[in-house]
């Protein structure tokens, strides 16, 4: 049987709840940040994640939400990211590279799978946009721990290649 991975959500939802199932990485995050955005820009400011069905996340998945935190944390009012349910390998990602002081992490928050409508979520084929996004997402660590920019620095010096963007 195929590993299927998909993005539950409901926007109608306070806070707008999102289930991650499968895998969370750079082949799927495009849409689920495009989605975010789009909340944001409607005026939403509370989001929880729900990782429980989650099989892992990949840096660029991380530096999605990582940005939206950022983000959340410009807005007036300030928004907030809380991600819940959170496996012992997904909670070491989110403290190693520093987005627990970006966002909460609790193991209490609710989604209830009934609640929620599926994201239709693009996949970025397009070689020239998934650089750009995986840059994106890993800028987005650094800017959260400066640390990170050891950790990530081949990653990003391949994107800007790719992107002809000089450092």
């Amino acid at each position: 049987m195929e590993n299927k991975s998909q993005f539950l959500v409901n926007p109608d939802s306070d806070p707008v709840a999102i289930r991650v199932e499968g895998k969370a990485n750079f082949k799927n995050c495009g849409g689920m940040k495009d989605f975010l955005n789009k909340m944001i820009k409607h005026g939403k400011r509370r989001f929880v994640m729900d990782f429980d069905a989650c099989a892992g996340m990949d840096s660029t998945f991380l530096g999605v939400m990582a940005g939206t935190a950022l983000q959340l944390r410009k807005t007036d009012p300030r928004g907030s990211l809380v991600v819940s349910h959170l496996n012992e390998r997904n909670n070491e990602l989110v403290h190693n590279l520093g987005l627990n002081r970006l966002l909460t992490v609790d193991d209490g928050a609710e989604v209830s799978r009934n609640d929620t409508s599926f994201l239709q979520s693009a996949l970025i084929s397009d070689e020239i946009q998934a650089a750009r996004a995986v840059l994106d997402a890993h800028r987005n660590l650094v800017e959260a721990d400066g640390d990170n920019a050891a950790k990530f620095q081949d990653v990003m010096s391949h994107c800007e290649k790719q992107l002809g963007e000089d450092t």
